[in-house]
Parts: structure tokens; C-alpha cells; sequence
């Protein structure tokens, strides 16, 4: 693998390790504000991203891993990523705006998935390389893995590119839902065990989008990394203390 141009990152969000349930109230003002997101723009290379300015936070993962239906359950629209019957389909990096266009979500495209060309696959690479590590406003990438299939070799390649630059990184395994609680929290464990070994700041958490379990700690990381945690002006009428 090529590696990118390395550029001085600005300071990063605070480091945060998620619980495995949101313990105070973080995440509720967080998931208010997620609600307002809206589609901003598709952009086929890294040239042709948005202003590289303000706090984004980028979504990855396999093209079967979930990942517009926790995008869409995580702002409680329906339709914002679309899903597609057939994975790979998302070919481009896909803007949302969360509120203003300082603060973005971002799509990366699906990766790994054998139906898609080779030659498609490797230009994906590149780009998803270069965007992770020289985008200076993102804030942190947030790796969905199926948890019946974790850690598989383009999972472990994000990693490393994250680690490139300087990412910290909020794995989401996808599909709990088809484990018992047991067999789920092992996988969890081993995973999480996998995943030290790598040496760079990462959390984890099970996730359903079926049964939107898992949906309040990650709008808590999100809202963390994003700088989109405190109250909005409208609910501060009645606030004149700073946030915590």
C-alpha cells in the first residue's frame, strides 16, 4: 500500500472511550442535534471534498456492514444514506451538514465487497488513504464491522490508516442483534482484545440498527468528537451556566 502525504493535524477532539451504556445525559442534546442533518454533497475524489474546515466525522466499513442503516437510525431519518440491495453501490463521499456546514458527517464509500472491480476497488483504496490521512478537520472515523465477521483484512487496513493519522477511532459492531446477549459480549471482549494489540485510541461497542440498541453511546462519541454535546441556543434560554 502507497502511503499518503502527512499533514500536522490541528487538535483533535477529546480522546473518549465509550461506555457500554451512556451514563449522564450527553447524549440526548447530541441526538437532538443529529436530527437536523442534511445532505450537503457527493464528492468522487479527495480533491473535490468540502472546505477542509471545521469538525467532520467519517463512517466506514464493508459494503455489507450496515452503515447507512446506522447512519439513518443515528439521525432518525429514514432516507438520508441511502441503502442499496446491492453493496458497493455507494461510489462516492457523501457530505451531511449537522446543523451548519462547519459541523459534517461524512459517508466513505463501501470497501471489500468481491463484486466490485478490482481497478474500482484499488482507486477506492487510495482515496479512503489519503482522506484519512491528511484530512485535517476530521475528527475521528467511526469503523462499522458485521459482528459475525469482524476484523477482516480491509477493516484492519482502515485501522491502520487511522493510525496514520493520528485518528482516534469508534468501532461499531453491526448486527448484535443476531447473538444472544452471551455469545455477543464475547465477541465484544475478543475483538476489543484484537484491537489492543494495534496500539492506537479506539473504543467499541455492539450495535442493532433492527432493534436501535447502542444508539445513545454513539451519539454520545459523536457529540464528543464533534464538538455538538452542549444544548443548543434554544434550550440555553433558561441556562446561564457554562456546559461541563
Amino acid at each position: 500500500m502507497s502511503t499518503a502525504p502527512k499533514s500536522k493535524k490541528k487538535a483533535k477532539a477529546p480522546e473518549y472511550v465509550a461506555p457500554e451504556s451512556a451514563t449522564d445525559l450527553s447524549h440526548l442534546s447530541a441526538r437532538k442535534r443529529l436530527e437536523q442533518t442534511e445532505f450537503l454533497m457527493s464528492a468522487p475524489t479527495f480533491k473535490l471534498c468540502p472546505p477542509d474546515v471545521g469538525y467532520e466525522v467519517a463512517f466506514a466499513g464493508r459494503s455489507n456492514a450496515g452503515k447507512s442503516s446506522a447512519i439513518n437510525v443515528l439521525t432518525n431519518q429514514r432516507q438520508l444514506a441511502r441503502s442499496s440491495k446491492t453493496p458497493g453501490r455507494t461510489q462516492m463521499i457523501n457530505f451531511f451538514t449537522i446543523g451548519n456546514e462547519q459541523t459534517r458527517l461524512v459517508d466513505l464509500p463501501g470497501y471489500g465487497y468481491a463484486a466490485v472491480p478490482e481497478k474500482m476497488k484499488l482507486v477506492w483504496q487510495t482515496e479512503l488513504e489519503e482522506y484519512l490521512v491528511s484530512r485535517e478537520s476530521l475528527s475521528g472515523l467511526v469503523l462499522l464491522m458485521d459482528s459475525r465477521h469482524p476484523l477482516k483484512f480491509f477493516d484492519e487496513q482502515m485501522l491502520l490508516w487511522a493510525k496514520d493519522g493520528e485518528l482516534p477511532v469508534h468501532v461499531l459492531l453491526t448486527k448484535a442483534d443476531k447473538f444472544k446477549y452471551g455469545p455477543a459480549k464475547n465477541i465484544l471482549l475478543k475483538t476489543k482484545r484484537e484491537l489492543e494489540k494495534l496500539d492506537l485510541p479506539f473504543s467499541i461497542q455492539l450495535f442493532s440498527a433492527l432493534k436501535k440498541e447502542g444508539v445513545d453511546e454513539l451519539a454520545e462519541v459523536m457529540g464528543r468528537w464533534l464538538h455538538i454535546e452542549e444544548p443548543t441556543d434554544s434550550n440555553k434560554d433558561t441556562d446561564t451556566g457554562s456546559a461541563e
